[in-house]
C-alpha cells in the first residue's frame, strides 16, 4: 500500500512526531475541555449547559457576547462594501498607496487601543470636550453607552474592518463583469443589481470575511476587560480561572464558544461551498474597472483617509497618553513627556516583560520556522499519506480562538510538568506557536509552489544529498518567504492578548500584554507606562508588517484572508 507513497524513513519518523505534536498541543487541550464540560463525577451529563441555559448571569453573558460579534459584523460590513467596491471598481493614481493604508489600523491590537480611548471618549475627553468648545453639543455625550458595549464595539470594528475589506475585496474582483452586464441589460440597476447578482456572487468572500470578524469580536478578551464591559463569555471564562475546580461551569462555557466556531465555519466551507458560484469568462475581469473621474477620485480618497484617520484615532490615543505629563480636562495634553518611555526600560514589571516577550516570540518563531517549513515542504514537494489531515491541522489554529487553547492548556496540563500555575514558560512558547504556525506554512508552501522542483531534481541529479539540497537550493530560493512568515509569528507573539492574560500566572513570567494589563490597574503612572509599551508594540507590529510586504508583495493579505 506504501508503495505510490514516496514515505522514506526519516518522513516516517517525521511525521510520527508532527502527529504527536498536534495530538499533545491541538487534539488533547480541546478534547480535555469538551469532556471535562460533559462527565461529572465519572459520568455523562449536561448539567453545566443546564445551568447555563438558566442562570440569568450566564444568559446575559452569552447573549451580549453574541450582540458584540453581531452589531461589530455588521458595522464592519457597511464600512468594507463601499470601500471595495470604491477601491475595486475604480483606477486612480495612488490607488496602490490607499490598498496599502487598509492595513495600517491592524498595527494596534484593540486591547491596547482602548487604554488611550478611554480617555479620549471618557465623559469630559478629549472628543467631548471638543464638541463642546466647538458648540456642536451642549452636554457630553455617552460614548460607552451599555456598560461599555459602545466603547468596545467601537475598538472592534476600528481594528476588524481591513479583514472584512481583504474578503471582500477580493471576492468582488473576481465578480464576472459580464454578468453585471447581462443584468443591466435587461433592466437592473443600482441597489437592485447589488442585491441579485453581484452580492450573491461575492458571498463565500464576504462570509469568510464575516466569521472571523464575528469570531474574533465574540471571542474578544482583550478589549471587554479595559473597558470593564465584564458580562461577556470570554470575560466569565477568565474571572473563572482563578477557582476552576471549584466553579467548572467555565468549561461548558468553553464548549459554547468551540461550537459556535465550529457551526460557523462549517456554514462556511459547506453550507456555501456546496452551491455553485462559478463565472464564464473570468479573463475579462479587468473590464470591469473604469477610469474614476477627478470628482470620483477626490470622494474615493476622502472616504478611505476618512476612515483611515478615524481608525487611527485609537493608535493616537494612545500617544499623546504615553507622552502626557498633565492631562485633564482639556482636548489635549498640558504638558508633553518622554519619561514614561523611559521607566519602560526602568520599571521592574516592564522591563521583565519585555525581556520575557522577547524570549518566548524568539523561541516560538524558531519552532514555527522549523515545524512550518517541515509541514510546507511535504506538502509541496511529497507524496505521503495524509496530506490533507496535515493541512487541516496546520491550519485548524487560524480558526480557533486563542482563548480556547489557552484555557485548554491551562486546565489540561494542570498538575503536570507543564502546568502553567507553576511555571508557564513551556506552554507559553508552545501556544505563540501553535497560534502562529499557519502564518510560517502559508507564506512557506506559497515559497516553494512559486519556485520550480526541476532546479532541486537537478542537485539531487548530480550527486547531492537531499540535505544538502534543501539547504543549498531550497532554503536559497524561499529565504523572502521565509523571512516574512518569521516577522509575521515574531510581532504577532509579542502582542498575542488570549494566550497572555491566561497562562501567564506569575508577574516574574508576564510576557507584554499581561504586563500593560496588570499596569492599567495601577494607580498613578501605571497607565501611561502601559501606553508606552503600546506605542513600542505598535512600531513593531507596524514595521514587521512592512518588512513582510516587502518581502511577499501582493500575497501579504493572503495571510490574513479566510
Amino acid at each position: 500500500m506504501l508503495q505510490k507513497y514516496d514515505l522514506t524513513p526519516a518522513r516516517l519518523v517525521f511525521l510520527i512526531g508532527l502527529a504527536a505534536f498536534f495530538l499533545c498541543f491541538l487534539i488533547y487541550p480541546l478534547w480535555y475541555v469538551f469532556t471535562s464540560a460533559f462527565v461529572v463525577q465519572g459520568k455523562l451529563s449536561t448539567v453545566f449547559f443546564r445551568l447555563m441555559a438558566t442562570n440569568p448571569a450566564q444568559q446575559e453573558a452569552i447573549l451580549n457576547s453574541l450582540r458584540l460579534g453581531v452589531v461589530t459584523t455588521l458595522a464592519t460590513t457597511l464600512l468594507a462594501l463601499p470601500l471595495a467596491f470604491l477601491l475595486v471598481r475604480n483606477e486612480f493614481p495612488g490607488k496602490g498607496i490607499l490598498n496599502g493604508l487598509m492595513l495600517v489600523p491592524m498595527v494596534l491590537p484593540p486591547f491596547v487601543g482602548a487604554i488611550g480611548m478611554k480617555q479620549m471618549l471618557a465623559r469630559f475627553g478629549s472628543i467631548n470636550l471638543l464638541l463642546l468648545k466647538l458648540g456642536l453639543i451642549d452636554a457630553p455625550i455617552d460614548w460607552f453607552g451599555g456598560g461599555g458595549f459602545a466603547g468596545v464595539v467601537i475598538l472592534e470594528v476600528l481594528h476588524l474592518y481591513p479583514i472584512m475589506y481583504l474578503n471582500v475585496a477580493a471576492a468582488l474582483a473576481n465578480v464576472d463583469p459580464s454578468l453585471e452586464e447581462a443584468a443591466r441589460n435587461v433592466g437592473a440597476s443600482g441597489f437592485r443589481l447589488f442585491r441579485t447578482i453581484t452580492f450573491p456572487l461575492m458571498l463565500p468572500g464576504y462570509f469568510a470575511g464575516a466569521v472571523i470578524v464575528f469570531i474574533w469580536a465574540f471571542t474578544d478578551l482583550g478589549t471587554p476587560l479595559v473597558f470593564n464591559y465584564s458580562r461577556v463569555v470570554a470575560v466569565d471564562i477568565f474571572r473563572a480561572i482563578s477557582d476552576i475546580n471549584e466553579n467548572p461551569m467555565a468549561y461548558a462555557e468553553v464548549v459554547l464558544v468551540l461550537a459556535m466556531t465550529v457551526f460557523f465555519f462549517y456554514l462556511s466551507k459547506t453550507f456555501l461551498g456546496g452551491r455553485r458560484y462559478e463565472m464564464i469568462a473570468r479573463g475579462h475581469v479587468v473590464s470591469a474597472v473604469r477610469r474614476a473621474s477627478p470628482r470620483k477620485t477626490l470622494l474615493i480618497y476622502a472616504f478611505a483617509l476618512g476612515l483611515t484617520a478615524l481608525a487611527l484615532l485609537p493608535h493616537l490615543s494612545v500617544v499623546l497618553t504615553s507622552i502626557s505629563g498633565r492631562w485633564f480636562m482639556t482636548v489635549l495634553p498640558e504638558d508633553v513627556t518622554l519619561k514614561y518611555y523611559g521607566r519602560v526600560f526602568t520599571h521592574d514589571l516592564a522591563m521583565s516583560s519585555v525581556k520575557m516577550s522577547l524570549f518566548l516570540s524568539a523561541l516560538s518563531t524558531m519552532a514555527d520556522v522549523v515545524v512550518g517549513v517541515a509541514i510546507a515542504y511535504l506538502l509541496a514537494r511529497t507524496r505521503i499519506p495524509g496530506k490533507g489531515i496535515i493541512d487541516a491541522l496546520a491550519m485548524l489554529p487560524l480558526a480557533l480562538p486563542g482563548l480556547v487553547l489557552a484555557f485548554g492548556y491551562l486546565s489540561g496540563y494542570s498538575g503536570t510538568f507543564l502546568d502553567a500555575r507553576n511555571f508557564p514558560v513551556p506552554l507559553l512558547v508552545i501556544s505563540y506557536a501553535v497560534r502562529r504556525l499557519p502564518y510560517m506554512v502559508r507564506s512557506a508552501y506559497a515559497g516553494l509552489q512559486q519556485t520550480s522542483v526541476a532546479l532541486e531534481e537537478a542537485s539531487l541529479n548530480v550527486g547531492a544529498s537531499p540535505a544538502r539540497t534543501l539547504v543549498k537550493i531550497t532554503f536559497p530560493l524561499i529565504l523572502a518567504n521565509l523571512v516574512a512568515g518569521g516577522i509575521l509569528c515574531f510581532a504577532f507573539a509579542m502582542l498575542e492578548v488570549s494566550d497572555s492574560l491566561i497562562l501567564a500566572l506569575k508577574s516574574q513570567y508576564y510576557p507584554i500584554t499581561k504586563a500593560i494589563y496588570e499596569l492599567l490597574g495601577r494607580i498613578s503612572d501605571g497607565p501611561y507606562i502601559a501606553s508606552a509599551m503600546g506605542v513600542l508594540g505598535m512600531i513593531l507590529l507596524g514595521a514587521s508588517l512592512f518588512l513582510a510586504g516587502k518581502f511577499l508583495g501582493r500575497r501579504m493579505g493572503e495571510l490574513f484572508r479566510a
